[in-house]
């Protein structure tokens, strides 16, 4: 039995550099923008048996927008940061660098006393272990960038400084497929076909 999830990455609500830990702003119009673009390579996804995504306005927004009509799922939210949430990086760097510091270098640190990264990651891959399996079903999961590198990060079974190493872009898709413990991600493209002569 393999299920194939599609993570489809929020639209924004900021530019790179302005977004904040456990960001609860709603889309800005850059990103409505963005939704309108590719809306077209995106909204045959809606024929998904499951529709889902992060509670985060962006989100909800960005798969209201496609025509998912998606459950929110608690348990896709951004890692809890406690006294960063609402913060940028820049911001909690100049305010608590030493934390910020450790935080990165360590899985299991909360400096900030929310949520480890390591927690982050078996959260957001438990969600995925208990999606119900039917061989062949499809899933789609509108998520914020940082869960679906949480996502991959699990799948993968790649060490938890792996998170660090993932680039999600607003609006990109993500497809992993399998069961419960045994997960793949999948890339798709266009084949190369072999010419006739």
């Amino acid at each position: 039995m393999q299920l194939r999830v599609t993570f489809v990455a929020a639209a924004r609500s900021s530019p790179l550099l302005a977004e904040r830990f456990e960001d609860d702003r709603p889309l800005d119009q850059a990103g409505w923008d963005e939704v309108l673009r590719v809306a077209q390579d995106l909204i045959p996804l809606a024929a998904a048996e499951l529709r889902y995504c992060s509670p985060t306005p962006r989100s909800r927004a960005t798969g209201d927008a496609l025509g998912y009509a998606p459950l929110v799922q608690l348990a896709l939210r951004d890692c809890a940061m406690g006294r960063w949430r609402g913060l940028t990086l820049g911001e909690a760097m100049a305010r608590e660098p030493a934390a910020v510091d450790a935080w990165l270098a360590d899985p299991n640190g909360t400096p900030h006393g929310g949520e480890s990264l390591r927690e982050f990651i078996a959260r957001v891959g438990n969600w995925l272990d208990t999606r119900p399996v039917e061989d062949g079903g499809r899933v789609v999961a509108v998520a914020e960038p940082s869960v679906i590198r949480a996502a991959l990060v699990y799948a993968l079974k790649a060490p938890p400084s792996s998170y660090w190493n993932i680039d999600v872009r607003p609006l990109s898709t993500t497809v992993v497929t399998g069961r419960a413990g045994r997960w793949n991600l999948r890339l798709d493209g266009v084949s190369a076909q072999p010419s006739r002569a």
